[in-house]
């Protein structure tokens, strides 16, 4: 069978293009464009092919034809092919847009590289022949996007950039169609070959493009005039302070000060904050007086100070004291009369309002290598301990400019201040004066205004009121992950400031802490449209309506919902309804959460943590059955070899940072992946990698024969012992479980005697395991030995599923841990997320405790649909770990990890197994428990499915159970009738 276009090579003769002056310019976005002749006859076929560095939408006469590159390495450069045979006009002028946006420093998904495009067309005819028509090179013309702010905050350590359009400047839309003038414009520059550096070496992307589905929303969810604050701005600290750090995205320590003025002509109160999410916020200092974060109020992480000044100028200087990933401070400050926000150093009004003081101390930190934090004692870097005078040698001068009234105090410290440059600083926060306005009135939302969200040519006309602006919060009616599209009239100069956030009940709103979920859009003169280029995940949508002349008419806004193609092959439906929703909120979390690999969560960060793919994938097994992606996922890892032989917990990323537990469990997922499809070539290919890292996992086994390691050593979040450095007992019960896994795989790989020292070491470690980590005396395993020699104690139920699931409990002592998943003793740390509980699962299902396994299905997840959920939280409400406050359900509310019941029930309650490799033999052996029906599907890798309809019905001789299955001819099924029920019809079709 022919490959699919996708996953064919191309023949490169195109060269990458740039513009501009700079190689790797921060936050750029480059428009590109190229006119040509497509012949009228000869070809049947076009496939044009693409990659960019950072990121392209490319447009073929005026229609989108796609989005990319799928995350890659650099070396390991991602393109995409596109057949676009039916977006070209034969014997025809065409014309080819493209959009890079270049971000110009590292986060989660992307490791810095430069600024690049790279594209080709070419012509096939009937008997297959290829012919170029077009590649990049200078006879393509180029020019900034001059409607985009390249000053935009950024959106999260994780992710690149927000969004501002000034459409009033430059038509953001028009560019790209066909008859554009792009006569003005630049010959882009010519800067190298395929195969140059960073990107040296090429490859198809092996999936199929993303799905564009645009969705509307459901109602205007409410309406407010809201009165603005005084003035609202952010900074990038982070570059300032650690300025040769843009080629990662790694954890960063610092001490520093951002300095202003801020000045008034009659005296009262001024209140200063910041809207929360960054780490290393250390306080408010206001002519000399100091205010620490615990002395300002506000709902975690907000943090605001109200002072009393005269009239004239003040100086104010926000802390910088702590570890940051490069997410940036956003400010607001406030006040009943005029105020100025003004440089301390600059007599102008260019440039940024601030300047900064430092580092009096910088580092960069990496989770995996000893003594990389000089500060991790201390409070704010990883510590409790008090900052003093042998934190690092500028402690003194540090501490006198906390107090420093004015500025010729800054200056006789002998400190001197630099200028923000522009670049790192926004004039203005949307997301401030999206959390934080002035005075707020609540106000029904008239009928018309619901013409915004259905789907038709009638506009909905926004309120304006001359005293206020005006906010609408429009609600899609489940979480979605995509593009934000409008389509509006209004005059020009109009501020269209969105918003986007995951949750809200009964009037309280949970904001985006550390995600700057944002769009500004400044509208022209008009009739007009705009779809960001920037994805966002998110349930509800707030508009404010800014400085508006004449009323504002909003024809619609939807999202283009994109996820990675699957059809919903799976199925779960039974007679308990509560169930039912929740395998439903699992499956939408699953799709939200499949882009171009798994994704955690589709707003906070989008980015593919190693382990959670672990369980996505089986979820994703059971209910769309693709495969494609969980390859591409597994092949990602080893790319990190460069960083780390322990490799990456989060790929490809400029963080360096490893968790143990998921390497392991990305191990384990390579087994599982071969297992389930068969494809043992796979197996050979993956098993050089897996060999070499667990190598590297076993040189770091102690003396004792544990697994000692400095590491992110998590496996859930809540307060169990799992400190960054020691002997972790949940993550050397998990390597062993690994280390036989790879013997396994091993054998798979036809390479089954290097495969036998791992089974041997699985046995001496499990010996280890249970020499010293066992209790006797508290009867169960402790959670951790400390760097220092030092037992925890502390017993979790978390290490006690781990050490059930794992094998290594034997005897009285395994049926000692079986006592505790029925009874969980209240004294230990019990389960703090999902993610945990798929792990308890497994071990109940294991123990045949299905009836355990509802139960605290029903209690945890039913929380969630009790909140009306629709999709699954990150964690459950019990613990503070990973929350900026208590009201916080959960951080997260879409986590892929979470989605464990659509596996579960179908697995398990429907009764679905594979039973050789491959699924060439298939077992169904439903668990009923108190269900009296249920009915589904399950897809299987080679195409088809098995489809399981059961019933049980109550007689005198007992619980009957009747089954009924359909599967392909050349599946085999063996059916099992559960225990304690009598067998009633059984029915067996084969397709």
């Amino acid at each position: 069978m022919q490959k699919p276009v996708y996953e064919t090579q191309t023949e490169w003769n195109a060269s990458w293009i740039w513009g501009g002056t700079e190689t790797s310019p921060r936050n750029e976005w480059r428009c590109f464009r190229r006119k040509f002749q497509v012949p009228a006859e000869g070809w049947k076929d076009a496939v044009f092919s693409i990659t960019a560095d950072s990121r392209y939408a490319v447009y073929m006469n005026g229609e989108l034809c796609g989005r990319g590159p799928v995350r890659s390495w650099p070396a390991e450069q991602a393109y995409h092919r596109y057949d676009v045979t039916y977006l070209l006009k034969r014997g025809a002028e065409n014309t080819i847009a493209v959009l890079v946006m270049h971000y110009g420093v590292s986060n989660f998904m992307y490791l810095l590289g430069r600024g690049g495009l790279l594209a080709q067309l070419e012509l096939q005819d009937a008997a297959g022949r290829t012919v170029l028509l077009e590649g990049t090179g200078e006879s393509w013309r180029t020019s900034l996007h001059q409607a985009y702010d390249k000053c935009a905050p950024r959106m999260s350590c994780q992710l690149a950039f927000s969004e501002r359009i000034n459409a009033g400047a430059w038509d953001p839309e028009s560019w790209k169609e066909s008859g554009y003038d792009d006569s003005s414009w630049q010959q882009a520059k010519a800067i190298g070959k395929p195969g140059m550096k960073p990107w040296t070496s090429l490859r198809p992307s092996g999936i199929p493009a993303l799905t564009e589905e645009a969705l509307w929303p459901v109602r205007v969810e409410s309406l407010k005039k809201v009165k603005p604050i005084s003035w609202a701005g952010y900074v990038d600290v982070r570059p300032l302070l650690v300025p040769d750090i843009v080629s990662q995205a790694n954890q960063a320590g610092f001490a520093g000060f951002l300095v202003t003025v801020v000045s008034i002509k009659q005296p009262g109160q001024v209140t200063l904050g910041t809207t929360g999410g960054f780490w290393g916020f250390g306080g408010i200092s206001v002519a000399g007086v100091r205010y620490s974060p615990d002395e300002m109020h506000g709902e975690q992480p907000e943090r605001y100070i109200t002072v009393s000044l005269p009239a004239g100028e003040h100086l104010v200087l926000f802390e910088l004291l702590g570890m940051d990933h490069g997410y940036g401070l956003h400010i607001g400050i406030d006040a009943d009369q005029e105020l100025e926000v003004l440089s301390p150093i600059l007599d102008t009004t260019q440039g940024t309002p601030f300047a900064y003081a430092g580092p009096f101390v910088s580092f960069v930190t990496l989770d995996h290598q000893e003594g990389s934090n000089p500060l991790a004692d201390y409070a704010g870097f990883g510590g409790q301990k008090p900052l003093d005078k042998e934190a690092f040698p500028e402690y003194e001068s540090f501490v006198r400019i906390r107090t420093a009234a004015n500025l010729p105090e800054v200056e006789k410290s002998g400190i001197l201040l630099q200028p923000v440059p522009e670049s790192f600083s926004a004039e203005d926060s949307v997301y401030v004066r999206a959390l934080w306005n002035k005075e707020t009135l609540q106000l029904p939302v008239p009928g018309q205004l619901q013409a915004v969200v259905i789907a038709n040519r009638m506009p909905g006309e926004i309120p304006l009121f001359g005293d206020g602006d005006t906010e609408l919060i429009i609600d899609f009616g489940k979480e979605r992950s995509g593009y934000w599209q409008f389509e509006v009239d209004a005059p020009q100069g109009t501020v269209l400031d969105w918003y986007g956030f995951e949750y809200m009940r009964d009037g309280w709103r949970q904001d985006t802490f550390g995600l700057d979920n944002v769009l500004r859009y400044v509208c022209k003169e008009g009739h007009q449209t705009y779809q960001s280029p920037v994805r966002r995940g998110f349930r509800y949508v707030m508009l404010t309506v800014r400085g508006a002349s004449r009323p504002v008419k909003l024809f619609g806004v939807q999202t283009v919902q994109s996820t990675f193609p699957v059809a919903e092959i799976g199925r779960f439906h039974s007679s308990d309804s509560l169930l039912n929703e929740i395998w439903e909120i699992s499956k939408h979390t699953t799709k939200l959460c499949m882009e171009d690999t798994f994704v955690d969560c589709p707003a906070y960060e989008q980015t593919f943590w190693v382990g959670d793919s672990r369980n996505e994938a089986l979820v994703n097994y059971y209910v769309f059955g693709a495969t494609d992606i969980v390859k591409r996922c597994l092949e990602l890892v080893p790319g990190s070899r460069f960083q780390t032989p322990l490799y990456g917990d989060q790929v490809p990323s400029g963080w360096s940072s490893v968790i143990p537990n998921w390497t392991f469990f990305w191990a384990a997922a390579c087994l599982e992946y071969v297992q389930h499809t068969g494809d043992t070539g796979f197996a050979t290919k993956i098993w050089p990698d897996v060999k070499y890292t667990l190598e590297h996992y076993l040189q770091k086994l102690d003396d004792r024969g544990l697994l000692f390691i400095k590491g992110w050593n998590l496996l859930d979040w809540a307060p169990m012992d799992q400190p960054d450095n020691g002997v972790v007992t949940h993550q050397n019960l998990i390597l062993a479980k690994t280390l036989r896994a790879a013997s396994e795989l091993a054998s798979l790989a036809g390479e089954g005697s290097e495969g036998t020292p791992f089974a041997q070491a699985a046995e001496h470690l499990a010996e280890a395991v249970n020499r010293y980590l066992w209790s006797e005396e508290q009867q169960a395993y402790l959670d951790c030995i400390h760097a220092d020699g030092k037992k925890s104690g502390i017993l979790s139920m978390q290490t006690q599923v781990i050490a059930l699931l794992s094998g290594v409990a034997q005897g009285e002592r395994r049926e000692r841990l079986v006592a505790y998943m029925a009874d969980p003793p209240p004294s230990f740390i019990q389960i703090g997320s999902p993610f945990m509980s798929f792990f308890y699962y497994e071990a109940l299902e294991n123990l045949g405790r299905f009836d355990l396994l509802l139960q605290d299905m029903r209690k945890h997840y039913g929380q969630m649909v009790e909140y009306q959920a629709t999709t699954c939280w990150e964690m459950y409400p019990n613990f503070a770990e990973n929350r900026a406050n208590s009201a916080m359900l959960t951080r997260s509310h879409c986590h892929a990890w979470s989605a464990g019941p659509a596996y579960f029930l179908g697995a398990a309650i429907l009764g679905v197994r594979q039973s050789e490799i491959g699924w060439t033999k298939v077992t169904v052996a439903p668990q009923p428990c108190d269900l009296k029906w249920a009915r589904g599907a399950v897809p299987l890798p080679q195409g088809g499915r098995v489809d399981v309809a059961w019933q049980v019905e109550e007689t005198e001789a007992g619980r009957v159970i009747h089954l009924s299955v359909q599967a392909p001819e050349e599946v085999e099924t063996v059916l099992e009738i559960p225990v304690g029920f009598l067998r009633g019809e059984v029915v067996r079709t084969h397709l």
